[in-house]
């Protein structure tokens, strides 16, 4: 039985390597997690209301966990709203 022998040249896309982004709040110790200060909150919601992942904020396990702790808080005490307002279509 022969065996076909798999070469590097799949038929897939190629994937893209990008510089990996630093933590916003590893770099500047003068930025604060607070649950009062929306303006360092907002940039890490999506227009739709959700947290933005890890991944693609480019912040660290630790400052990503204060960051959820602090944006859900916000939540509770409805400084930021949970979703985007939907618009009723009548």
């Amino acid at each position: 039985m022969a065996y076909q022998r798999r070469t590097g040249g799949g038929g897939g896309p190629k994937r893209r390597f990008s510089r990996r982004k630093g933590c916003r709040f590893c770099g500047d110790k003068d930025l604060v997690i607070n649950y009062k200060v929306l303006e360092n909150l907002r940039p890490f919601l999506s227009e739709r209301g959700k947290i933005v992942p890890r991944r693609i904020s480019g912040n660290c396990a630790k400052h990503q966990r204060k960051l959820t702790t602090a944006i859900k808080q916000a939540r509770n005490i409805a400084l930021i709203s949970f979703a985007s307002s939907h618009s009723k279509v009548d």
